[in-house]
């Protein structure tokens, strides 16, 4: 990777610049969720402010790997895999490690729009039809094991979208890629009568077919967001209404300005 898209990640875009602009599948999400987050991010460097660290999650997508890890070496199929008849097994690749990684990952240049586009998976799989598959390992606490995604107009979606940028990641690599990706989602048992040190998680694979059509367009009104001097408007939350973090600085302001007024008068 050449120094270029390395030193252009942390500095603000500017408009015209001939270097490749490095962004990361989650600013992808970002722009989808708030555009004018998205534009004081790369425009001006003004960041959301980061949620707490989830890292049991971490934790628990670390035993994962460890465990399809063992597989990719022996070439054998995962005890999950099996359980849930799905026709892959982990795919041994010299980039696996790359991939997974948080600031490499799966990368491309944009061609249309000279972004740098990188996204970190959890895994990849590959069928018997030697189509890569997109894995993405998942853990929550919930009364009832996770079997499947909530319905579209959700949350979810993010998930949703996640999987398929890295979908479009792969296939921009030159890889064969099944629509069909999986879900390895661990839900932690919270109806046990004590802790005792311990949670027990129960696991479910299932499936979802994606589409990676949106990516592209989506990239072309990015860029088009990062080249224009005018702050978008507010985005939508996840679950309806106004972007939380915008209207928490917009009262912030209004209240800050209110009580100066009423200082000075």
């Amino acid at each position: 990777m050449s120094q270029s898209y390395w030193t252009t990640r942390n500095k603000p875009y500017e408009p015209g610049q001939n270097a490749p602009y490095k962004l990361s599948r989650s600013k992808i999400e970002l722009f989808m969720q708030c555009p004018r987050c998205f534009w004081l991010d790369v425009r001006i460097k003004i960041k959301r402010p980061d949620g707490p660290p989830f890292n049991i999650n971490k934790a628990i997508d670390e035993l994962f790997k460890k465990e399809f890890d063992t597989h990719r070496e022996a070439g054998t199929k995962h005890p999950l895999q099996e359980k849930f008849n799905i026709n892959a097994k982990p795919f041994a690749h010299e980039n696996m490690d790359k991939w997974r990684h948080n600031f490499t990952g799966v990368s491309t240049v944009h061609a249309k729009t000279n972004l740098y586009i990188f996204g970190a998976v959890d895994d990849v799989w590959i069928d018997e039809d030697e189509k890569l598959i997109v894995v993405d390992y998942k853990a929550t606490a919930k009364a009832e094991p996770v079997k499947s995604l909530g319905a579209e107009g959700t949350w979810h979606d993010s998930y949703r979208r996640q999987m398929e940028i890295y979908q479009w990641l792969l296939r921009q690599n030159g890889f064969k890629v099944s629509d069909t990706g999986y879900f390895v989602y661990a839900t932690g048992d919270i109806n046990a009568a004590e802790f005792n040190d311990t949670v027990q998680f129960t696991t479910h694979v299932f499936p979802h077919v994606g589409s990676d059509k949106w990516v592209d367009n989506t990239l072309l009104e990015m860029k088009s967001c990062m080249d224009s001097d005018d702050m978008p408007k507010v985005g939508k939350a996840a679950m309806g209404g106004d972007c939380d973090y915008c209207t928490y600085a917009k009262r912030r302001t209004e209240l800050t300005l209110n009580h100066l007024n009423n200082k000075s008068s």
